[in-house]
């Protein structure tokens, strides 16, 4: 199995330490770009869909909540990405 699938099986299992950088990774595999808005709010943009998503990233530690976790999830499988 390659590196990313096993990280996107990981990032689906929601465990409780996934890290803001392998978010990173997992949405740059599937084509979305990290932009900054304001503050701690950051916007990940797939141009070959036209969307985006919104997400503050977690501080300090940047360990992702269970809450971020299901909102990707949800937008992953409703793009079929998942």
């Amino acid at each position: 199995m390659s590196t990313i699938i096993k990280l996107i099986d990981r990032f689906v299992s929601r465990l409780n330490d996934f890290s803001y950088q392998e978010l990173l990774k997992v949405l740059n595999h599937f084509g979305y770009v990290q932009q900054q808005a304001s503050g701690s709010r950051v916007k990940f943009y797939n141009e070959s869909i036209d969307h985006s998503i919104k997400l503050h990233n977690p501080h300090p530690k940047a360990i992702l909540k269970k809450y971020q976790m299901d909102l990707i999830i949800d937008v992953l499988n409703k793009n079929k990405f998942l």
